[in-house]
Formats: structure tokens, C-alpha cells, sequence
């Protein structure tokens, strides 16, 4: 698996071929632009295009067109539209505002209309039964009132104010407020609203058309809400047939504006001199030579190729090139971020250790089928890549619980498989085995340390990196000490020998950390660079001292952080082991259900801790030895037929 390889492309034309050359560009699909004025930062007489785009405002007015929820812009045809000038389109637009702001306005008001009347409804609820003519009592000049509600705990408190000339009223209660009504003098209405302020009372407007008794309003509510929401549906007929005569005419002036927009937004982009401009991007060395003959016919325009990943001023962007199994995975490299246009493509490396260790941490037949279909679920209806991530692991995580022996959490469902096969019993018993299983994961580890430092020296002696592919932690002499570290430990543990006699401490442990000692220095030396000492002796012996017990230390920790795929191994029979008790202990009916609903758990719960835990192994064990993640993403340049106007 590898990078695309770009080809560094330059267009040079006259500025009237501009729009036509920019249109090319997009239309192709392949070409990403690049700051053409940064690339010719040297030449002074290159200026950029800037200024307001013309198409701007009209596409914000055709944008915002009252139209409701019942229309969504679209890309569509525009060739009639194209023949209009700017001038007709506006007029265009001008008249499709009128006439759905019109119909909207009608909708808007009836809409209030009627949630006004319904909110006085509820209102009112909380008066019936209460002998008040709502005319009369806003006809008082002397006394203001004042209806809302009071909280519960408020009200106690309304005996401190006895001396105060108001009165409250309730009329009714719901467990956490009182409804009622206070009134006072109009020359103390002032101090009764300050004192009701600070208990939370909260006013409820009695709107002007609320005239007669609460029941009577409330019928007469009712007739003028049933009336309103009769208008209000034809209104919103009303407005759909004029989408539906008007609906095609809209987009197609959204999409040709859009498009034009869009195009003239790629300027500030472009570089100009007297009557000529200048722009440059990137396109992939496989397409070149569609992307030539989008030009064959503009004489006037000149496309020169160069080879991309020379320029020291602009950064080559990354498209990755991955087969049909590891390319679902590459959503994990672009999280952890692209790698550098002449670094390494790690996809297919996460691909297989990420399927890998995954099965071997969910190991489950059963569990890992149903994964696996719930995937290919997911990615055919939404595309989406977690959904084609899921196949591949569900079918890892099915060949390992094989290996195991379970089924949906039954050990012994398999054994008349095996017998058939030849086999006495299952090929691997998890809980039989668990210093295998321990073992093993740390000799898993040990192999994908030692293959992501194999990579690292590749990497870095491909950019020519002396000090980190020799020198380095993850370099060779990394790679010889964190060897002979574990061979020496292995062959103690095992009894086959003792290996760590003085000529191979001193040779395969002790010289290889001098080396990463003065990594800097002898990285200076072998460049043929001069070494700066900064900060004197002293700090820099600290320094290195104590960056070479942190790598010592990393070895160890870094190795020891593998056994977790161990530890799932057996936390996932465990947890299976226990919906299966549960199961046995309950009543015959509820077994079954006991035992679905516990897969369901487990291979939700524990399905996302493993995948998380795996793509933590994936980013800080793997990729931190390697991997810089600091590529720029192939974008290449389209028309966006979205409503998002900056």
C-alpha cells in the first residue's frame, strides 16, 4: 500500500480564460489548488485576486426565499438560466420573494394567531369557576390586577407582607405553583410588583381580545382557533402549489448562481499579472492526462507539469492508495492524521493488526457472525466505513472464537465438530491456558514493536534521518538493545542459557545505549556538521541521561501494555461464563431470554471497550515509534451545492 503519487501542475493564461480554466479545474474532479501567490512569493509583480463576489448577494436573497420546510435546494439543470443575464435573474428573484413572502407572511400571522389563542386557553383553565368579567376588571381605574402564578413555597412566604396594601387570590394549584391573581391600588401597584418579583411570581398576560368570562372565552377560543387552523391549511396549500410551479425555477437559479459563486470563490486563490494569471495545484499522476485534455481546446491557456514534493514552500498533498480490504481502516489513519507526501502508508499495517487483535480479544463464533452481518448492514445502507470495519473484525473475531471453542458463550457447542475433525477436544481452552494466553500476548507485542522500529529505520533512512534511523530509541540501536534485552530474559526464564555474560552486556546492551547517549553528536558527525553544545556539560548529560532511562523504561512498559490482549481474552469468557450461570439458575421460560439478552450486552459493551483499547494500541504502541500524522489531505476542488454562504 502506498501514497498516490501528485504531479505539481502550473496554468498560465489570459485573465479572460480565467473563469473557463477555473470551471475545467472543478468540473475535472482530480485537481487541488494551491496558493498560487505563496508560490510566487519572489516575484512581487504577482498579485491575488481578491474582491466581493459578484454572485454573493443574489445567491443569499434566492437562498433565503420564504419557502418553508417543504422545499430543499438541490443541484439541478440551468441552461435556461444561463441564457439570462444577471439582470433578468434578478428581476426573477424579486418576484419569487414577493410572492412566497407574501403567502408566508399570511402563514406567520395565522400561526400566531392561533398558538396565541391556545396559550390563553391553558390559561383559562386555571379560571373556570371564577365569576369574572375580564372587561369590567380592565376597565378599573383605581385597582390594577395582575394574573400569573405563584411557586408553593412563595406563598408561604406572602404572610411577612400583611401590612401591605395588596391582595393575592389563588384559584388554583398544580403541587408546585398556585394560579391566582393579586391587585392594589394604582398608586401602590409598583411595590406590590417588586415585592411578587422577589417570590418568582410570573405574570400571564391577558391579551385585548379576551373580554367575557373564562368559560365563555374559552368556546369562543375554541370557534376562532378551529376557524384559523381552516385558513391556515389552505394558506399552506396555497404556498405549496406555488413550489410546485415555482420549485424547478428556483433551484435551477440556486445552481447556476452556486456554480459561479463557487468558482469565483477559487480566485483568491490565483495569482495575477497585467492581462494574465497564474495558478497552481496538484493533481494525482494517474489522471494527468484526462486532466491535459480538459485544455487541448484553449490554445491561449498554457499547463505545464512538474513532479510533485520538490517545492520547500508548498506541502504536496497526501491521497492514499489502499486494496479493497485495508481501505475501510484508512478512517483510523486520517483520525490519527495523513502521513507526509514521501512518508509511509500504514493502512494495511493497521488493517491486519487491528482484525487481528480484535478477534483475538472478542474470539466468539457466534457473536463475531452477527458482527460481522450488522456491519455489512450498516455499510449498505449509510456507506458508512466503521459499518465495512465491522465485517472484517466480526469475521476475525468468528475464526478465533472457532479457535476457542464458544458460541454465543457455549464452550462445548463446538465438540462434535472437533471429534469429526479428528481433535479430542477444542484447539485451545482460554481458561486452561491462561500463562499461554499472558505469554502469548506479550510475544505479540514483542513482534509488532519490532516490526513498527523495522519500519522506523526503513523510514528514516529513506529521508536520510541519520540520528533517528541508527541512533534513535527506535532506531538500530534501539533495535539491538530492546533484542538483546528479550533474548537474554527468554533464554533466563526458559533455562536454556544465560546470555548475559559481560562481552554481550558490554557489546549488544551497554554499547548501544552509549550510542543513544550521544545520539546527537555522532548524528552531527556523521552529516558533517559541527555539534552545538547548548546549555553546557552538565545539562547535557542530565538530559540524555535520563532520555535513555525513559526509552529503557518505554521498553518495558510499552512490551507489559500488550498483555491487556490477554486480559480481554479472558474478561470476554468471563462475562459469558456468567450470563450462562444467570441462565442456568433462572426458570426455563426466562433462560433463554437471560442468555439473548446477555450477548446483547456483552457484545455491545465489550465489542466497543475492545475496539477502543485496540486503536489505543494502534496509535500509541504502533504509530508513536513511526508515524508523524502531518500530511495534508488531497482536496480536490468541486462545486458545493450546499445552502452554507460565508
Amino acid at each position: 500500500m502506498s501514497i498516490e503519487k501528485m504531479e505539481f501542475v502550473t496554468i498560465v493564461g489570459l485573465m479572460k480564460y480565467l473563469d473557463r480554466a477555473l470551471a475545467n479545474c472543478a468540473d475535472s474532479g482530480y485537481f487541488h489548488i494551491a496558493d498560487a501567490v505563496k508560490e510566487s512569493a519572489a516575484e512581487e509583480t504577482f498579485i491575488r485576486l481578491d474582491g466581493e463576489n459578484p454572485y454573493k448577494s443574489l445567491l443569499k436573497r434566492v437562498i433565503s426565499v420564504e419557502t418553508g420546510n417543504e422545499f430543499s435546494f438541490e443541484k439541478t439543470d440551468c441552461d435556461d438560466i444561463a441564457a439570462m443575464s444577471l439582470e433578468q435573474i434578478e428581476e426573477k428573484v424579486s418576484e419569487l420573494e414577493k410572492s412566497f413572502r407574501e403567502i408566508t407572511g399570511k402563514i406567520s400571522e395565522c400561526s400566531e394567531k392561533i398558538t396565541q389563542r391556545r396559550q390563553v386557553m391553558t390559561m383559562l383553565k386555571h379560571l373556570k369557576g371564577m365569576k369574572i368579567d375580564f372587561q369590567k376588571l380592565f376597565e378599573c381605574s383605581h385597582i390594577n390586577v395582575r394574573f400569573g402564578r405563584l411557586p408553593c413555597e412563595s406563598a408561604l412566604k406572602l404572610s411577612y407582607y400583611d401590612d401591605r396594601t395588596f391582595i393575592f387570590i389563588p384559584y388554583d394549584e398544580d403541587g408546585s405553583y398556585q394560579w391566582g391573581f393579586y391587585f392594589a391600588p394604582a398608586d401602590s401597584i409598583s411595590e406590590a410588583d417588586n415585592i411578587f418579583r422577589t417570590l418568582y411570581f410570573e405574570i400571564i398576560t391577558i391579551p385585548d381580545f379576551v373580554h367575557d368570562t373564562p368559560e365563555k372565552e374559552e368556546e369562543i377560543l375554541g370557534a376562532e382557533i378551529a376557524k384559523l387552523e381552516s385558513e391556515l391549511s389552505g394558506y399552506e396549500e396555497e404556498r405549496k402549489k406555488l413550489i410546485r410551479e415555482n420549485g424547478r425555477l428556483l433551484n435551477s437559479i440556486f445552481s447556476f448562481l452556486k456554480y459561479r459563486y463557487d468558482l469565483f470563490e477559487l480566485r483568491h486563490n490565483v495569482a495575477a499579472y497585467k492581462d494574465k494569471f497564474y495558478m497552481v495545484g496538484f493533481v494525482p499522476k494517474s489522471q494527468i492526462g484526462e486532466f491535459m485534455k480538459l485544455f487541448d481546446t484553449m490554445e491561449e491557456v498554457s499547463v505545464v507539469v512538474n513532479k510533485a514534493g520538490n517545492s520547500v514552500v508548498m506541502q504536496t498533498p497526501v491521497k492514499l492508495k489502499n486494496n479493497k480490504f485495508s481501505k475501510p481502516f484508512s478512517m483510523f489513519v486520517e483520525m490519527y492524521g495523513l502521513p507526509s507526501y514521501n512518508g509511509f502508508n500504514p493502512t494495511m499495517l493497521v488493517a491486519i493488526t487491528y482484525t487481528l487483535l480484535f478477534g483475538i480479544m472478542f474470539g466468539d463464533l457466534g457473536q463475531g457472525l452477527v458482527l460481522s452481518l450488522l456491519g455489512w448492514i450498516v455499510y449498505k445502507k449509510s456507506g458508512n466505513k466503521l459499518g465495512a470495519i465491522m465485517q472484517r473484525i466480526g469475521i476475525s473475531s468468528a475464526f478465533f472464537g472457532l479457535l476457542y471453542g464458544s458460541v454465543f458463550g457455549f464452550e462445548e457447542a463446538l465438540n462434535p465438530l472437533y471429534k469429526k475433525l479428528g481433535f479430542e477436544h477444542k484447539p485451545f481452552d482460554v481458561m486452561e491456558n491462561t500463562m499461554n494466553v499472558l505469554i502469548g500476548a506479550i510475544l505479540i507485542g514483542v513482534v509488532i514493536i519490532f516490526v513498527s522500529i523495522t519500519i522506523n529505520i526503513i523510514i528514516s533512512f529513506r529521508h536520510k534521518d541519520y540520528v533517528n534511523a541508527v541512533f534513535g530509541n527506535n532506531g538500530i540501536a534501539g533495535f539491538i538493545v530492546f533484542g538483546a534485552l528479550l533474548a537474554g530474559l527468554g533464554c533466563m526464564m526458559t533455562g536454556v542459557a544465560n546470555l548475559f555474560t559481560t562481552p554481550y552486556v558490554l557489546c549488544l546492551i551497554v554499547l548501544p545505549l552509549v550510542v543513544m547517549f550521544f545520539r546527537e553528536p555522532l548524528g552531527c558527525l556523521v552529516k558533517g556538521e559541527k555539534f552545538h553544545l547548548e546549555g553546557g556539560i552538565g545539562d547535557f548529560i542530565a538530559s540524555n541521561f535520563f532520555e535513555v532511562f525513559e526509552f529503557m523504561l518505554g521498553y518495558a512498559t510499552n512490551t507489559l501494555s500488550f498483555v491487556r490482549i490477554g486480559g480481554f481474552v479472558f474478561s470476554h469468557a468471563g462475562m459469558m461464563s456468567v450470563v450462562m450461570l444467570l441462565s442456568e439458575t433462572a426458570a426455563k421460560g426466562v433462560s433463554p431470554i437471560i442468555i439473548i439478552i446477555g450477548n446483547i450486552f456483552v457484545m455491545g459493551m465489550e465489542g466497543l471497550i475492545v475496539g477502543i483499547q485496540v486503536l489505543r494500541l494502534e496509535f500509541y504502541e504502533i504509530f508513536s515509534r513511526f508515524y508523524d500524522g502531518s500530511g495534508q489531505p488531497f482536496e480536490p476542488v468541486k462545486i458545493n451545492y450546499d445552502t452554507n454562504i460565508e
